[in-house]
């Protein structure tokens, strides 16, 4: 089992960095670009207009269809290379998440919620910029980040659980999350640039800056 595992996870890696029907780089991260700002269009429809119905849900629901839909969306978009499944997988993330941003994004100042945006931007241009600069140093994060952010997470919620909330884990997700935009748009780059990798690679983006987006604001507010 892990055998056959092992194997199928180096075809796929090997299927995206050598894909067929590939088109240009410009066309590539045009692709990315647009795949990313569709899921933030949504999500801002959401946030204006369907906070209504989801206040209307019961709580476990909600939890319960954000989980299910966002690993199902996940899976979609992972196990097939063909476009329409990709995009069809990043909706079923970008939908939960757009229902979790309507129920959030109200309990804080509009200054605050556009402040963040500004520099969510910010650090992701900055962050793109030196991924291409230095693409050797992001090109060994990976692994580093991972456990970082896992880590980061259980310590977290431990220390929740304790009673103690301060900013210091919004400062260290900020960190990873920065971080992370650099290593996938440098990994993104690596790929075979086919219109599916575009999508995969968009997903992987979208929620970096989702995440960035939400600590910062967290940062701001406090």
């Amino acid at each position: 089992m892990k055998k056959s595992r092992s194997k199928a996870l180096r075809e796929r890696k090997a299927a995206r960095a050598y894909g067929a029907d590939t088109i240009s780089r410009s066309a590539y991260n045009g692709i990315i670009g647009l795949t990313i700002l569709y899921g933030f269009v949504v999500n801002a429809l959401m946030v204006m207009y369907a906070r209504p119905f989801f206040e209307g849900l019961p709580i476990i629901g909600v939890f319960i269809g954000y989980i299910v839909s966002c690993i199902l969306g996940t899976i979609i978009a992972s196990k097939s290379s063909v476009p329409f499944f990709s995009f069809l997988g990043y909706n079923l993330i970008v939908v939960p998440i757009g229902m979790l941003l309507s129920l959030a994004l109200p309990d804080y100042s509009m200054e605050h919620i556009m402040l963040a945006v500004v520099l969510t931007g910010i650090v992701t241009v900055i962050m793109i910029i030196l991924s291409v600069i230095f693409p050797s140093f992001f090109s060994r994060l990976g692994l580093s980040l991972f456990w970082s952010l896992l880590i980061g997470v259980l310590v977290e919620g431990v220390a929740y659980r304790l009673g103690y909330g301060g900013s210091i884990f919004n400062i260290l997700f900020v960190v990873i999350f920065s971080l992370y935009i650099g290593y996938d748009w440098h990994v993104a780059q690596s790929y075979s640039k086919t219109v599916y990798n575009a999508i995969d690679s968009a997903i992987d983006l979208y929620l970096d800056l989702i995440n960035l987006f939400l600590r910062i604001l967290d940062l701001l507010d406090n």
